[in-house]
Protein backbone atom coordinates (compact mmCIF):
# COMPACT_ATOMS: atom_id res chain seq x y z
CA UNK A 1 0.00 0.00 0.00
CA UNK A 2 1.30 3.43 -0.93
CA UNK A 3 1.31 6.18 1.70
CA UNK A 4 1.10 9.88 0.97
CA UNK A 5 0.46 13.09 2.89
CA UNK A 6 -2.65 15.22 2.63
CA UNK A 7 -0.67 17.93 0.81
CA UNK A 8 0.76 15.47 -1.71
CA UNK A 9 -2.68 13.91 -2.24
CA UNK A 10 -4.20 17.32 -2.87
CA UNK A 11 -1.50 18.20 -5.40
CA UNK A 12 -1.57 14.81 -7.15
CA UNK A 13 -5.22 13.80 -6.83
CA UNK A 14 -5.85 12.99 -10.54
CA UNK A 15 -2.74 10.80 -10.63
CA UNK A 16 -3.74 9.01 -7.42
CA UNK A 17 -7.20 8.32 -8.82
CA UNK A 18 -5.66 6.79 -11.95
CA UNK A 19 -3.32 4.63 -9.89
CA UNK A 20 -6.22 3.36 -7.81
CA UNK A 21 -8.74 3.04 -10.63
CA UNK A 22 -6.52 1.49 -13.26
CA UNK A 23 -3.59 0.09 -11.32
CA UNK A 24 -5.64 -1.37 -8.46
CA UNK A 25 -3.31 0.39 -6.02
CA UNK A 26 -4.45 1.35 -2.51
CA UNK A 27 -3.42 4.77 -1.22
CA UNK A 28 -3.22 5.63 2.48
CA UNK A 29 -3.38 9.35 3.27
CA UNK A 30 -1.68 10.65 6.40
CA UNK A 31 -1.84 13.91 8.30
CA UNK A 32 1.00 14.62 10.73
CA UNK A 33 2.19 11.04 10.30
CA UNK A 34 -1.15 9.47 11.24
CA UNK A 35 -3.43 7.68 8.77
CA UNK A 36 -6.72 9.53 8.26
CA UNK A 37 -8.16 8.15 5.01
CA UNK A 38 -7.64 5.70 2.20
CA UNK A 39 -8.42 5.71 -1.49
CA UNK A 40 -9.46 2.29 -2.77
CA UNK A 41 -10.92 0.99 -6.00
CA UNK A 42 -14.62 0.42 -6.49
CA UNK A 43 -13.84 -3.29 -6.69
CA UNK A 44 -12.24 -3.21 -3.23
CA UNK A 45 -15.22 -1.26 -1.90
CA UNK A 46 -17.64 -3.87 -3.25
CA UNK A 47 -15.61 -6.62 -1.54
CA UNK A 48 -15.70 -4.75 1.77
CA UNK A 49 -19.46 -4.19 1.49
CA UNK A 50 -20.00 -7.88 0.71
CA UNK A 51 -18.03 -8.81 3.83
CA UNK A 52 -20.11 -6.38 5.91
CA UNK A 53 -23.32 -7.86 4.48
CA UNK A 54 -22.15 -11.39 5.33
CA UNK A 55 -21.33 -10.33 8.89
CA UNK A 56 -24.71 -8.62 9.23
CA UNK A 57 -26.48 -11.74 7.92
CA UNK A 58 -24.63 -13.95 10.36
CA UNK A 59 -25.50 -11.62 13.25
CA UNK A 60 -29.16 -11.63 12.24
CA UNK A 61 -29.27 -15.44 12.02
CA UNK A 62 -27.62 -15.76 15.43
CA UNK A 63 -29.96 -13.18 16.99
CA UNK A 64 -33.03 -14.94 15.61
CA UNK A 65 -31.78 -18.31 16.89
CA UNK A 66 -31.04 -16.92 20.34
CA UNK A 67 -34.46 -15.25 20.61
CA UNK A 68 -36.74 -18.04 19.32
CA UNK A 69 -37.37 -16.29 16.00
CA UNK A 70 -38.08 -12.79 17.32
CA UNK A 71 -35.50 -10.04 17.39
CA UNK A 72 -35.56 -6.25 17.19
CA UNK A 73 -33.40 -4.19 14.90
CA UNK A 74 -32.13 -2.25 17.90
CA UNK A 75 -30.77 -5.40 19.54
CA UNK A 76 -28.97 -6.43 16.36
CA UNK A 77 -27.35 -3.01 16.04
CA UNK A 78 -26.39 -3.02 19.71
CA UNK A 79 -24.82 -6.48 19.42
CA UNK A 80 -22.88 -5.49 16.30
CA UNK A 81 -21.26 -2.59 18.15
CA UNK A 82 -19.90 -4.93 20.82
Amino acid sequence: MTTTTVSEARNNFPELLNRVGYGQERILIERHGKPIAAIISVEDLKHLEAIEDAIDSALLRRAVQENDGFVTLESIVANRAE
